[in-house]
């Protein structure tokens, strides 16, 4: 009985590092149509995300630094996780955490699950994770992120948010515009790249500031 109990453990576990490569390798070379945050979003403008996608050629650094900037400074150098970070959101008297999350984190939890803040869902973020900075580029990783996440109410990707929002393409986005992008990224259906509060205005300016401090686009050569 002991060994049928073993046996059936280890096909299972073998079933979920299969269903687990099955979600993250392939992103190596697809670029998903739709994620669970734009299928559970009712006001979404643009469902299939290939229409509009951007390759990380595509798009102007400035993007890739200004999302850096303003989410992920330790990118480069991690391997999904910011411990120090999140060290500090921890042990930080708040009433309400501030975030810690990663990129890679971020982009887990938009193609695969939900929002919120149960433990459950945080384990199943850190374990998809784990796989895909296993098995994808940083350059492809900040690709994809920039082409699955919400810019604003239901507007989804850089391709969408920049002809939206500047009526250009991505390759065409500046410095200010892309720190707008990048400020709004937080809570994308409260705060708007068009007309900016006093709050995302003083944002991006910190988030070029934060750029300059990096280096400028130079930083992603390292990528």
């Amino acid at each position: 009985m002991g060994l049928k109990i073993v046996k059936g453990l280890l096909i299972l576990l073998v079933l979920f590092l299969c269903l687990t490569t099955l979600l993250t390798l392939p992103l190596r070379w697809v670029n998903p149509s739709a994620t669970a945050f734009v299928l559970a979003d009712e006001n979404i403008e643009s469902l299939n995300l290939r229409d509009k996608w951007a390759s990380y050629d595509e798009v102007a650094p400035q993007v890739f630094l200004a999302v850096i900037a303003a989410e992920d400074q330790k990118f480069p150098n991690h391997f999904g996780f910011d411990f120090e970070s999140l060290k500090k959101a921890l042990l930080e008297r708040r009433t309400k955490l501030r975030g810690a999350s990663t990129i890679t984190q971020q982009l887990a939890k938009n193609l695969y699950l939900w929002p919120g803040r149960s433990i459950a869902r945080k384990g199943i973020e850190a374990w998809l994770t784990l796989w895909l900075e296993m098995f994808l580029s940083k350059q492809r990783i900040l690709e994809l992120y920039i082409n699955v996440v919400e810019f604003g109410p239901g507007v989804y990707g850089v391709g969408v948010a920049s002809e939206k929002f500047y009526g250009l393409s991505p390759r065409q986005v500046n410095s200010f515009q892309a720190s707008t992008l990048a400020a709004v990224l937080p809570s994308p259906k409260r705060y708007l790249v068009v007309a900016p509060s006093a709050y995302i205005y003083q944002r991006s300016k910190d988030i070029r500031w934060s750029m300059r401090a990096l280096g400028g686009v130079a930083y992603l050569k390292g990528l």
